[in-house]
C-alpha cells in the first residue's frame, strides 16, 4: 500500500472540479461515465457515483473529473471527495478493470531539434509524466521502466522527461540521422503498448511529489522565493520549449550569487550555458533591482 496524494484543480467550468494524483490512474488511457451502470468498469467511479450529487465522472492518466448536480457548491464537499479519493487510491483500489481498456489510441511522436546538437526532443501527443525527470545513468534510472529500456542503447547517454516530451542525449559515437527513427519508433511503440514509464512510487522515492516541493519552496527565505516565481514564469517556458529545465538551487544573501541547475538539452551546451546565465542575471537584476547578483549555472 503506497499513500497517494490528491490535488484540488478547478477548471473553466464551475460545476467541474479535477482530482489530481500523485501518480498515473491509467496507463494513458481515459474513459468517461455518465451514470453508475455506465460505470461497471469501473470500481472507484462506482464509489463516486453514490454521492448524490456526482453527475459524470471523467478519469484520464493522473486525474478524476467529476462533474456535479446543482444540489450543492464545490466549496461544501470539494475536501471530503479528495479525502475519499486519496483513501481509496491509498488502499489499493481498483481505478479500472481489464474490461474497461480501450482500443490502442492513436500515438504520435515526432523528434525536434535543441540548442544542443547533442540532444534530441522527442515530442508525445499524450502526457508521460506528471513532473520533470531526469536520469543520467542506467542504475539512476531504477524509477522508470522507460528510461531503464532506453539505456539499453549504447548511444543514450541521459533521458529527461517532462510532461509530453523525452529529451535525449547520445554519446558522440553516433550521428543522429542514424538513430533518430529508430528511438521515434521504439518511443512510440512502447506508449501504444501501454507499458509503464514511471514507476507509482518514483515521485515518492524522488522526492518529487507536490508536497515535497511545496515543502522546499516553503523553506526558503522571500529573495529566494521570488528568484523561483521569476524562474518559473519567465525562463522555464522558453527552456521547456527547447527540451530543456532550468531549476533553483540556492542563493546567498551575503555573496548575491544565484546557483540554477540546467537540465535535459540545456545541459553541457556551451551557448546554452552562456546564454541562460546572462539573460537570467539580467532579469534577476533588474526585476529585483539589486545590480549585485550574479548567477552560476550549473550543468546537471
Amino acid at each position: 500500500m503506497s499513500q497517494t496524494k490528491i490535488s484540488i484543480i478547478p477548471t473553466s467550468n464551475d460545476t467541474i472540479l479535477k482530482f489530481q494524483a500523485d501518480r498515473f490512474l491509467t496507463n494513458h488511457n481515459s474513459f468517461e461515465f455518465n451514470n453508475i451502470d455506465d460505470a461497471k468498469h469501473s470500481p472507484l467511479a462506482q464509489q463516486l457515483f453514490y454521492l448524490p450529487f456526482v453527475k459524470k465522472v471523467y478519469i484520464a492518466s493522473n486525474f478524476i473529473a467529476i462533474e456535479r448536480y446543482n444540489i450543492v457548491e464545490w466549496a461544501d464537499v470539494q475536501d471530503e471527495v479528495a479525502t475519499q479519493i486519496e483513501d481509496y487510491l491509498s488502499n489499493d483500489g481498483v481505478v479500472v478493470t481489464e474490461e474497461a481498456v480501450k482500443p490502442k489510441a492513436a500515438v504520435t511522436v515526432y523528434a525536434e531539434s535543441t540548442p544542443n546538437p547533442s540532444v534530441l526532443k522527442f515530442v508525445c501527443n499524450k502526457v508521460l509524466v506528471p513532473s520533470l525527470f531526469e536520469f543520467t545513468s542506467i542504475e539512476d534510472a531504477k524509477p522508470s521502466p522507460l528510461a531503464t529500456a532506453l539505456f539499453q542503447f549504447p548511444f543514450v547517454k541521459n533521458v529527461f522527461m517532462e510532461k509530453n516530451f523525452i529529451s535525449i542525449t547520445k554519446f558522440d559515437i553516433i550521428e543522429w540521422e542514424e538513430i533518430t527513427m529508430q528511438l521515434r519508433e521504439f518511443l512510440k511503440s512502447y506508449v501504444e503498448e501501454g507499458k509503464t514509464i514511471l514507476n507509482d512510487n518514483a515521485p515518492q522515492q524522488l522526492n518529487k511529489t507536490e508536497e515535497a516541493v511545496e515543502q522546499k519552496f516553503e523553506a526558503l527565505d522571500d529573495v529566494s522565493k521570488n528568484i523561483v516565481n521569476i524562474l518559473e514564469e519567465y525562463i522555464k517556458p522558453a527552456v521547456e520549449s527547447d527540451g530543456g529545465n532550468i531549476e533553483f538551487k540556492s542563493y546567498d544573501d551575503t555573496t548575491k550569487k544565484v546557483e540554477v541547475l540546467l537540465q535535459g538539452a540545456c545541459s553541457g551546451c556551451p551557448s546554452s550555458t552562456f546564454t541562460l546565465k546572462n539573460g537570467i542575471e539580467t532579469m534577476l537584476k533588474e526585476m529585483l533591482n539589486d545590480n549585485e547578483i550574479t548567477v552560476n549555472a550549473i550543468n546537471a
